[in-house]
């Protein structure tokens, strides 16, 4: 399929880098087929069942942009997009699994459609993919793969237990959010830069610019949650309904008026029905909660913006800081 950058990144005035960038991921996405070949055919439609879904390529979009502060789009920087992406592709599987999702990007979940166990079997495969590619990357790039993929996994087991007693549930979730989703997309910052040969003192400011981005985009994505429905494509109250922590919810716990109480046991009840759903993420939507919770996702992009403060002016900063505001600023 036609590789194509997110419409929120196009509205970045550099249509040059834009284009040199659409090139590369052209070239990711032809990888990701490769990589997903199989000699069963059931294996590799299975295996590309989230591939030909689609998605924003998030992780890929910010590798090709940090490789521009070194060498640019090279071979290496390439093929660690496609690690990137196969490793976050297979997380989903292995996610869906766990959450029993019915649908992910539009489509049948790969459970849904073969099963919870060649689902997550196909997962395994994938990072299997990912590792053999990222063989080629160096020892860094390989002991940095298996970090990232050690966060995920903790980050999957402590959303799954939930916060120990004595633990501070908005702390506990940050973190979760932190492992589960800004680990790799910091890896991703941080490997466009290491093997284009960009200054060792980027690295660092880089890999936390992605971590925070992906701790704002999953506090963005509470608040479509409860957003009306629009072009982001997801159903309000999904999450709610699941009974999936998200910082609205947690927010709402932390207060003490009668107000909130009664809201917050409307939520604890019954969400079966669409009309008392409905209802519920109406209610929540107005709550001082909702515009808290923004508040704090713009929080952390801002934080990631500051942690690329001491880098050149330039384009690619630019595109930098743009590729944070566009990660808040989706259509909610």
């Amino acid at each position: 399929m036609s590789a194509k950058l997110p419409s929120q990144l196009r509205r970045f005035g550099d249509k040059a880098l834009l284009d040199q960038i659409e090139k590369s991921l052209e070239l990711v996405e032809a990888q990701l087929q490769q990589a997903t070949e199989n000699s069963d055919a059931v294996l590799q439609k299975a295996a590309r069942h989230l591939v030909d879904a689609g998605g924003k390529r998030v992780r890929p979009v910010l590798t090709m942009l940090s490789s521009l502060l070194g060498d640019g789009a090279t071979q290496d920087v390439i093929d660690a997009a496609v690690v990137v992406e196969l490793t976050h592709l297979a997380t989903l599987y292995h996610d869906d699994v766990m959450d029993d999702a019915p649908t992910r990007r539009g489509v049948p979940t790969a459970q849904h459609v073969y099963g919870n166990s060649l689902a997550i079997l196909i997962g395994d495969l994938l990072l299997a993919r990912a590792s053999q590619i990222g063989v080629s990357l160096g020892i860094d790039a390989i002991r940095l793969q298996a970090q990232t993929f050690e966060r995920l996994c903790i980050g999957q087991m402590n959303e799954t237990v939930g916060p120990r007693e004595g633990d501070d549930a908005i702390a506990h979730y940050i973190q979760v959010l932190a492992d589960k989703t800004g680990s790799l997309i910091a890896a991703s910052a941080k490997l466009g830069a290491m093997l284009s040969n960009a200054p060792a003192e980027y690295l660092e400011p880089l890999s936390e610019f992605g971590e925070k981005i992906g701790v704002a985009f999953q506090l963005i994505d509470d608040v479509i949650d409860i957003s009306e429905s629009g072009p982001s494509g997801k159903t309000p109250g999904t999450d709610l309904r699941a009974g999936v922590p998200t910082m609205p919810v947690l927010l709402l716990r932390s207060k003490t008026d009668e107000a909130s109480k009664a809201l917050l046991a409307e939520i604890d009840g019954d969400l079966t029905s669409d009309d008392q759903l409905k209802s519920v993420v109406a209610k929540l939507r107005n709550h001082p909660v909702a515009e808290e919770a923004n508040n704090e996702a713009m929080r952390w992009a801002d934080e990631a913006i500051k942690a690329i403060d001491f880098l050149p002016d330039g384009q690619t900063k630019r595109a930098l800081i743009h590729f944070a505001n566009a990660v808040i600023k989706r259509d909610q």
